[in-house]
């Protein structure tokens, strides 16, 4: 209620600077105007829950208006095509004035998408019903690239990269099993994984 005061308060102040007592006219006329006007755009900027543009939301008010009178009059939904010819537009933007309609309100991605099962409260949600992006797909195809790069190593370095990867050991760990030192198993490692990443970007 308050910014609906505020508002219209805005609308008032216009009036004020817009009035002209040369005119001779009552300033109520020229208030009364500019304050529902100004309220009339805060409900219309401000009750979508999604933001269309301003002639799609004019359209919508006539596209409820003409829907209503001719369900009435034909005792059915009319057609696109029936909407078009009383609001003298095309079909393409009466469909594009009902398509923007459905951005007036917003439901929860939590409603139920669909009935549970014999009336039960138990029906699937949006949100389980939206699909997500499976990392293991990457994953997957990076293995893929990679398997036949693996084979052209030697089998120190495929032995190295077991051993750092797969069975997760330290550097110092690998060199005391390889018999060479941390910082050689450290500088050909970083070479193993320098030559496997060029080849696997070359191959994207």
């Amino acid at each position: 209620m308050e910014d609906i005061v505020q508002v219209g308060t805005i609308g008032l102040i216009k009036a004020i600077d817009r009035f002209d007592l040369t005119r001779e006219v009552e300033f109520t006329t020229l208030a009364i105007p500019y304050i529902t006007g100004e309220i009339k755009r805060f409900f219309r900027d401000t009750s979508w829950a999604v933001h269309v543009p301003r002639r799609l939301q004019e359209l919508r008010v006539e596209l409820v208006k003409a829907t209503e009178e001719l369900s009435g009059r034909l005792g059915r939904s009319p057609t696109v095509k029936e909407l078009a010819e009383v609001l003298d537009l095309s079909e393409d933007e009466v469909i594009e004035a009902q398509v923007a309609s459905n951005g007036y309100s917003a439901h929860s991605i939590d409603t139920p998408a669909e009935p549970g099962p014999r009336g039960h409260d138990s029906s699937r949600s949006w949100s389980e019903r939206i699909g997500t992006v499976d990392e293991n797909l990457e994953k997957v195809e990076s293995l893929h690239v990679l398997k036949p790069l693996l084979e052209e190593l030697d089998e120190r370095e495929r032995l190295m990269l077991e051993l750092r990867f797969g069975q997760e050991m330290t550097q110092s760990q690998i060199g005391a099993e390889l018999g060479i030192s941390q910082m050689h198993v450290s500088r050909l490692l970083s070479r193993t994984l320098a030559r496997l990443r060029k080849k696997m970007l070359a191959q994207q």
